[in-house]
């Protein structure tokens, strides 16, 4: 639809034309009147223009004529160029108006820069893609470093060594740190920081400029990855071996599945429901990814047999995505059953630690250094909080099935406001809860890139920064800081997890179509293997930023 800013814009355009050719007009008109009036009688009695009757022979009348045609030639010249004047005017006048004219959206475009919420898109539209190059770049890195210490073919000209991998791992990491930043500032901004409206465009530039170079870092070394992979070498080559490895982790997780499945009904057995929530279903996709892997590996020897190489290059990297996401699901149920049994053997240490904790407050000073911030009323209604708190979570711990981490949850932040740090065992808990909400949030974002949003991947990115401080984050912070740290992460991963599935539950079905989910190619473009596109599936993503990520196809023909 055409807005109506736009469809007026020509109307404008020739009525103003229309000024400056009656303008011109006007000038010439009167520039002619001049000249032809002073040689015309009128009345054949001699009445020049001047408006007197006298005669035109003699020496002297000769003189006079002279003299009154050179004086009315001024008049002439003065139109012309008050013709020129006008000309002048109504382009500068023009000049003028293309620089404030407004864009189709009807907001002044000045200096050709976008409009701040044009710019704000940009900056979401670009994290998220970033986010996804480092991804992807990592998932098939990790193909890359099993084949170290191999040999490719039989030749040992063809092993890698660690020193083949460390500069794509360099690069990514390098990538990871501009993006690193980029969340980092696109967070500060979301909370207001900073306010002026100028500072605020200046930081989402700032976001912008950051997503492109780790995108530019991973373009760069693109055509080098590709070398060093081998893919085109066939069989005997780089292919057969990469081929081989991508077989060999996908016998080993179709062997875990089973297993997976055997333990996540064992932990439901054993806990309240709520403790497994978190990765049910997670069997289900993994098969789901194991069955898309399937297709596409088949279809690659089938191409590279056939010397198709390109072909079962792209075929081989789809099946390589998948593979490694049918991990992060698998992996996903291993480390929850590991976290369950940490959680559930810290809780009776961690009510024990609180009671310690509750004690020292109570017994505190009014002002004492542990609360000097703390009015001496409000840490009483805090302590009183926490009692309730811990009085619900001992009588959950002994009437049955329950949740340990979300006990040992509770237990952290029922106390975390009352605490001055004394027993060590509350900040332990609390960095056990916080590793699990951010790993199970990180799972849910590498497994449906295609659906999660800039606002879920930003809550994630400031609790992982919460939760591993750089190494130069200032030294000497105070327990409560560190808590206080530790439980914000863990806040931020959670909200972070139920964002991301508000966004799958939004971006609803990624493809439609007979067969698709047959062979797992819906979960597969949900998942960010393939790029999508088209119906099936698009390029597969891999290592590589926006101008290299798909630079290869090997869609199979139906």
């Amino acid at each position: 639809m055409t807005s109506s800013l736009i469809r007026g814009r020509p109307r404008r355009a020739a009525s103003h034309i229309s000024v400056r050719v009656v303008h011109a007009l006007v000038g010439g008109v009167v520039g002619v009147v001049w000249l032809v009036l002073p040689g015309v009688d009128i009345g054949g009695e001699g009445r020049v223009a001047g408006g007197a009757a006298r005669p035109v022979a003699g020496g002297v009348a000769q003189g006079e004529v002279e003299e009154t045609s050179a004086a009315d030639l001024v008049m002439p010249m003065l139109a012309v160029v008050a013709v020129v004047v006008l000309a002048g005017y109504g382009f500068l006048r023009r000049r003028r108006r293309a620089r404030g004219r407004t864009t189709p959206g009807g907001a002044p475009v000045r200096g050709g820069e976008p409009e701040a919420g044009e710019l704000d898109e940009r900056a979401r539209a670009l994290l998220v893609e970033a986010d996804d190059w480092v991804r992807a770049g990592r998932e098939e890195l990790g193909f890359v470093q099993g084949r170290v210490g191999g040999v490719g073919g039989g030749r040992p000209e063809a092993a890698l060594g660690a020193e083949d991998v460390e500069p794509f791992a360099g690069v990514l990491r390098d990538a990871e740190a501009e993006l690193a930043v980029a969340f980092r500032m696109r967070w500060q901004y979301e909370g207001g920081v900073p306010g002026e409206a100028a500072a605020r465009r200046h930081v989402l530039a700032g976001i912008v400029g950051r997503s492109e170079e780790a995108g530019r870092l991973l373009d760069g070394q693109a055509a080098a990855f590709d070398q060093v992979r081998g893919l085109e070498e066939g069989l005997g080559g780089g292919l057969g071996e990469a081929l081989a490895v991508a077989e060999g982790r996908f016998r080993e997780l179709a062997a875990r599945t089973g297993g997976a499945d055997a333990a996540l009904r064992a932990l439901g057995e054993r806990y309240a429901p709520s403790a497994t929530a978190a990765v049910a279903g997670h069997v289900e996709q993994a098969k789901d990814r194991l069955v898309f892997a399937t297709a596409r590996l088949n279809h690659a020897r089938q191409s590279a047999d056939l010397g198709e190489n390109e072909r079962a290059a792209g075929l081989l990297r789809a099946a390589e995505g998948a593979i490694a996401q049918a991990a992060v699901f698998i992996d996903g149920i291993d480390r929850l059953a590991g976290e369950l049994a940490t959680a559930a053997a810290m809780v009776p240490a961690a009510l024990t630690g609180a009671e310690a904790e509750l004690a020292g407050a109570r017994g505190s000073a009014p002002g004492g250094e542990a609360y000097m911030d703390v009015p001496p009323g409000e840490l009483r209604a805090r302590v009183g909080h926490a009692d309730l708190v811990l009085a619900v979570v001992r009588e959950e711990l002994t009437s049955g099935p329950y949740d340990p981490l979300d006990l040992l949850r509770r237990i952290v932040h029922g106390v975390q406001p009352a605490v001055a740090g004394r027993a060590g065992v509350i900040a332990a808990a609390a960095l056990v809860c916080a590793r699990s909400a951010v790993a199970g949030a990180d799972d849910v974002v590498a497994t449906h890139r295609a659906a999660v949003g800039a606002e879920t991947r930003t809550r994630l990115a400031e609790a992982r920064r919460l939760l591993t401080p750089p190494a130069s984050a200032p030294a000497g912070r105070s327990p409560r800081q560190e808590l206080t740290d530790l439980v914000t992460a863990d806040t931020l991963a959670q909200q972070a997890h139920d964002l991301a599935e508000q966004d799958i539950r939004t971006h609803g079905h990624p493809i439609d179509g007979p067969g698709t989910d047959a062979i797992g190619l819906a979960g597969a473009v949900l998942g960010g293997v393939l790029l999508g596109g088209d119906r099936d599936g698009g390029p597969p993503a891999g290592f590589g930023g926006p101008r290299t990520r798909g630079r290869r196809g090997g869609t199979p023909t139906a």
